[in-house]
């Protein structure tokens, strides 16, 4: 599911740089699971899924086996093998006397989730874990003029919004793709809007490209009746925030099990890359503008998401200060988060109830056959003797 050409990302996680002090992280669902686990409350992977795939609920034994191992190469392999030891040997070079990543990481008291279970499903979350979810997500402004005219110049039809975020840049976009693309967009009654960096040969009369667009103004807007998305996790709280039926692209990371939210809930569609043609790609779109069940179910969700007794930022504020002032709030801290994972998982435990069992079983058999063979012995003997 991503693109036939290679990307390459750099991702730093950063770290509060201070010495055996508590300290706060935002995090994103891609690094929740880590992050659970460190403040000592791991999610089940028989319903929860991995930060880079989900599957349709509920899990099948082998969806469930596969979200296992997934969860277990996410925290021992990516996390301890590929990200930790590069952002160490970053850090350690700039901060010699820093304490060691991890380490500071066990002292954290409070984790800030890029979450909301309006938008994901329920979680069982620890004191120390916040959901701020659509922290960023705000009403809608006045756009420039220009998009403004454009957008209401599409009457009745509406118009089509096409971003695929800021790390995917328009002009790596493969030829291929890019042709079907403008040769859907051309036969659609629909204006579109599309960021591109860059020029484009051929262009249709009804797209409009520009290399910024304010993305939550145009969602905002009563006229943007789609919203063709790489399905970041960002782009998939504004959409929904703002109630904008979704027509999912992922490329690559948390954006597949993103593109799942918007399949499992009917927000829209999910398409992959190295199956578009010309005919889907207008299919689908047709089928979310006239299909009223997608503008229905966003909006319900919208609901659901906008529904809180305060808002998201308010509660970052509030628990953000709660640790100050309850210097660095201890009482927040899970006692799992100092165990070990054999601990946690009670594999100790376990083992020695499994060779206690094994024990218990193994006298049960040599006492019964103790007593079969003296019964066996008895009998014998009154028959030789009979």
């Amino acid at each position: 599911m991503i693109l036939k050409k290679t990307l390459f990302f750099c991702i730093f996680m950063m770290y509060p740089f201070v010495h055996e002090a508590p300290f706060i992280t935002l995090t994103t669902p891609g690094f929740d699971y880590r992050q659970s686990a460190v403040l000592g409350n791991v999610f089940h992977p028989g319903y929860v899924p991995n930060h880079m795939t989900d599957y349709p609920s509920p899990y099948s034994f082998w969806h469930r086996l596969r979200n296992t191992i997934t969860h277990i190469g996410i925290a021992i392999y990516w996390r301890l093998w590929v990200n930790i030891p590069r952002v160490q040997k970053e850090i350690s070079a700039q901060f010699p006397e820093l304490p060691p990543l991890l380490d500071l990481e066990r002292n954290m008291s409070l984790a800030l989730m890029n979450t909301h279970f309006s938008i994901g499903i329920p979680l069982p979350l620890l004191p120390s874990q916040v959901e701020v979810g659509g922290m960023h997500c705000r009403p809608a402004r006045p756009l420039p003029q220009e998009v403004e005219s454009w957008i209401l110049g599409a009457g009745t039809a509406g118009v089509i919004y096409f971003n695929l975020g800021s790390l995917v840049i328009g002009t790596h976009l493969p030829v291929q793709y890019r042709k079907v693309l403008v040769e859907a967009f051309r036969r659609l009654p629909q204006r579109v809007l599309w960021k591109f960096e860059g020029e484009l040969e051929d262009l249709p009369e009804n797209v409009m490209i520009s290399k910024w667009l304010s993305q939550q103004d145009i969602l905002g807007h009563d006229n943007v009746k789609v919203f063709i998305t790489h399905c970041g996790l960002l782009s998939l709280q504004e959409a929904i925030y703002h109630a904008t039926p979704l027509l999912a692209l992922p490329i690559f990371s948390d954006q597949p099990r993103n593109a799942m939210v918007v399949k499992k809930n009917e927000l829209g569609h999910f398409l992959l890359w190295e199956e578009l043609t010309v005919d889907l790609v207008v299919d689908s779109l047709t089928d979310i503008i006239n299909n009223p069940k997608y503008k229905e179910n966003v909006m319900r969700m919208s609901t659901g998401m906008r529904d809180q007794p305060t808002s998201p930022r308010d509660r970052a504020v509030f628990w953000t200060e709660y640790v100050i002032r309850h210097r660095g709030a201890p009482q927040l801290r899970s006692p799992a988060a100092q165990l070990s994972w054999v601990e946690f998982l009670m594999l100790d435990v376990l083992l020695l109830l499994h060779l206690a069992l094994f024990l218990l079983v193994f006298i049960l058999r040599r006492i019964f056959r103790v007593i079969a063979a003296k019964a066996l012995g008895s009998g014998i003997n009154k028959m030789k003797k009979e």
